[in-house]
């Protein structure tokens, strides 16, 4: 049979390159042609890769690295934490011993996240008759958290609730000229106490009521910076809150501060919420500004304007700590010369929430996070054992990834989204591990089956031989709660290996003990036998996405 596959092999290879020296319509009719000229080596080949994965991705290989990653020693793999850091060098050595390979040079990518606060040059004053007028922070301006840093200096224009919705026919920026400038806005979105007309959603917000869209819809506009403010007609009070940063508050503690991109204050314009005094300063008083805003919430048109004969100049000091963290990437390079430039990623975090840092002595105090995500960081490890030890290679090239950072947002899957170490666009699948060790022996559920109906079919073929119950439908995960997400919103197809939430979920009990690492070798099994299979196809998988998942 090794024989005769080596024939088929080389004739459908030799094929391939002469069909794709142009790249032509007839690539589709070639996928058929492929599976017909292989059918006959198709189920001893499925049998040999169930066998290998039986053989190779065993309960006790996954016992062993549940056993490692979840011990009191990892103190619970925080991010960040010198723990996580000697996991994630277990991981690259367990790579490396596989025969892999680091992914251009190397097997870490550091986590681009920042903790943020503010720094000292932040400030608001304006000039009008040649005199200059000072605000203080905190008293009459505070900057958001999502706020770019640096200066602007401008006249201010004022652009109604900042809006510009083409859906609703509104467009608050309609024939202002805010390049430059330095832009005022209303919080939220017109319409919103009106119980009748309902113009947007009414009492319900629409996207566009959101500070992010806001200072998005600004930039794009070309405004140098934002002033948000609360518009008298909704609220009761007018004091700036901004964002509740600790250097402004007594009674915060000095780490609770704001994360995000490290590049964001150079990303983001400046943006801070003004209070009474400047809406005076803008308007003349709060009564003109809430007539303004009437007018504006009556007739569901746009009332923006210059306003004339005033400099403001402010300027948002952000400075930046790194969150710390790193994932950690292998990479495993096809067989086929066009295939092997797209890829199936293989990913789970391997972090965890670390440990009470205030407890009685004598109790368990460390969340080990044996099933979250240990088991689903073995299963990855085990998968990528088995694929390096296979005969031989994929056609695709496959990339195993353990992020870092899950526990704190999907801080690893979005850093990689965001700075890919392969194209976006030539990686054809994500298939994720979270959370496999726990509950039914013989229940599975496949988050993102329903939008991924491509791989949805392939995995209930390789299922055959493992004999889950799948549970396919379980929308409310799509878009969250693991690393799938993040590659679902780039529009990279992906689905979800999961056993289900149990008692001991983010509690000290989830144990080494208390996994069934017979159910996380099937499922890792699964997943192998998925990715394999994907690739080995010339398919592309289409994402059927629900109009809620659109909006979001």
């Amino acid at each position: 049979m090794q024989s005769q596959k080596l024939k088929i092999k080389i004739h459908v290879q030799h094929m391939k390159e002469k069909l794709f020296e142009k790249p032509t319509p007839l690539h589709f009719a070639f996928c058929i042609l492929i599976l017909i000229v292989t059918f006959p080596v198709s189920i001893a080949a499925q049998q040999n890769i169930a066998g290998h994965a039986s053989a190779s991705i065993t309960p006790m290989l996954l016992k062993q690295t549940i056993g490692y990653l979840a011990s009191d020693s990892m103190k619970g793999r925080a991010t960040p934490s010198a723990e996580l850091d000697e996991a994630g060098e277990y991981i690259a050595r367990q790579f490396k011993s596989f025969g892999l390979q680091p992914l251009n040079g190397t097997w870490f990518q550091d986590l681009q996240f920042c903790y943020f606060d503010l720094g000292e040059n932040n400030f608001i004053s304006v000039v009008k008759d040649l005199e200059t007028k000072n605000y203080l922070i905190k008293d009459d301006f505070v900057p958001y958290d999502i706020s770019g840093s640096g200066p602007a200096e401008s006249e201010v224009v004022f652009a109604g609730y900042g809006i510009t919705a083409p859906e609703y026919a509104y467009d608050d920026y309609r024939n202002l000229d805010v390049k430059g400038k330095i832009v005022a806005v209303l919080r939220q979105e017109p319409g919103q106490t009106d119980s009748v007309l309902k113009f947007f959603k009414g009492p319900e917000l629409t996207l566009y009521a959101g500070l992010n869209e806001k200072q998005k819809t600004a930039k794009e506009h070309g405004a140098a910076a934002l002033m948000v403010i609360s518009g008298p007609l909704n609220y009761n009070t007018l004091k700036p809150k901004g964002f509740s940063w600790p250097s402004l508050s007594k009674i915060l503690p000095k780490d609770a501060l704001p994360m995000g991109f490290c590049g964001r204050p150079k990303e983001n314009i400046p943006m801070v919420q003004v209070g009474e005094s400047i809406i005076r300063e803008l308007f003349g008083s709060v009564d003109s500004l809430k007539h303004i805003q009437q007018k504006i919430d009556k007739t569901m048109q746009p009332l923006s304007f210059l306003i004339p004969g005033k400099i403001f100049a402010l300027n948002v000091g952000i400075t930046g700590k790194p969150v710390g963290g790193r994932n950690v990437i292998a990479y495993l390079e096809g067989s086929d010369p066009r295939l092997k430039d797209e890829a199936v990623i293989i990913g789970a975090h391997y972090d965890h929430i670390g440990y009470q840092k205030e407890h009685q002595p004598g109790s368990d105090y460390i969340y080990n996070g044996a099933d979250d995500n240990a088991s689903g960081t073995s299963g990855v490890l085990a998968i990528a054992k088995a694929f390096a030890s296979m005969a031989e290679t994929p056609e695709r090239s496959v990339i195993f990834i353990a992020f870092a950072g899950e526990e704190k947002g999907l801080l690893g899957s979005a850093t990689y989204v965001r700075n890919p170490r392969w194209p976006l666009d030539k990686t054809v699948a994500m298939l994720n591990l979270d959370m496999i060790s726990r509950n039914n022996p013989d229940s599975l559920q496949i988050i993102g089956a329903e939008q991924n109906p491509g791989l949805l079919k392939i995995v209930r073929k390789q299922n055959k031989s493992i004999g889950f119950n799948l549970v396919e439908k379980n929308p409310e995960w799509l878009n969250g709660g693991s690393d799938h997400a993040s590659f679902f919103r780039k529009g990279v197809p992906a689905i979800f290996f999961f056993t289900g939430l149990h008692a001991d979920y983010h509690e000290v009990t989830d144990n080494p003990d208390r996994v069934n690492a017979d159910k996380a070798a099937r499922v890792a099994r699964l997943a192998f036998m998925t990715a394999w299979a994907v690739a080995n196809q010339c398919k592309h998988y289409k994402i059927i996405r629900t109009a809620e998942e659109e909006d979001e």
